[in-house]
């Protein structure tokens, strides 16, 4: 029904950026909310950034002044972009959506499949 396509991760040294894509597609009448968890191993899944659908955003205290979450509505594509990047922001990130389906009734989860960010020098 929805896919969640992420692009955009890779190897960076400490300090540099990274912008992170993530498309959904499919049968979609409306995405109430978009963002962005990360899971390094032997660790939880973290939720980094989220965004709404009227440009809310909220991040986790980690990445505050670092990372923007934005989101292109008519393209239902959200972006991370990455500064400062440091060692413990290694991690899979992984694409979230609260989506509306067609035809429009309740709204439902989907999740990307992951891209890995690796920060190392």
């Amino acid at each position: 029904q929805v896919q969640l396509v992420e692009s955009g991760g890779g190897l960076v040294q400490p300090g540099g950026s990274l912008r992170l894509s993530c498309a959904a597609s499919g049968s979609i009448f409306s995405i109430n909310a978009m963002g962005w968890y990360r899971q390094a191993p032997g660790k939880h899944r973290e939720l980094v950034a989220t965004t709404t659908s009227g440009g809310s955003t909220d991040y986790v205290d980690s990445v505050k002044g670092r990372f923007t979450i934005s989101r292109d509505n008519a393209k239902n594509t959200v972006y991370l972009q990455m500064n400062s990047l440091k060692p413990e922001d290694t991690a899979v990130y992984i694409c979230h959506a609260i989506v509306v389906v067609n035809p429009p009734s309740y709204e439902y989860d989907y999740w990307g499949q992951g891209t890995q960010v690796t920060v190392s020098s």
